[in-house]
């Protein structure tokens, strides 16, 4: 709990100190903390996912097919909004 606070507040303190300078040299680093922040929120996710998946199937190995099968789901649903961050934040970049 006190590991994820500390990330988190070291994320803001790296976003807020960032945006004046994106403010006065445009959009372009910015956009590059977008992408690593979809990059890292990928990771995090699929980790998770895997995570759980396994842990269920370590628990009931009878239900792997089920349990693999939702995991497919969530996974791509998970990475979908990740590449959708990532080309907005490629939008933003060489458009804005």
């Amino acid at each position: 709990m006190r590991q994820s606070f500390a990330f988190l507040f070291a994320l803001a303190m790296v976003l807020f100190a960032v945006s004046p300078v994106s403010a006065a040299e445009g959009a372009g680093h910015a956009a590059a903390i977008g992408m690593g922040l979809s990059v890292l929120g990928i990771g995090i996710g699929l980790g998770l996912i895997g995570y759980a998946a396994l842990s269920g199937i370590a628990r009931q190995p009878e239900q792997a097919g089920a349990i693999q099968g939702a995991m497919f789901i969530i996974a791509g649903l998970v990475v979908g909004a990740g590449i959708i961050s990532l080309v907005l934040c490629l939008v933003t970049l060489f458009v804005g």
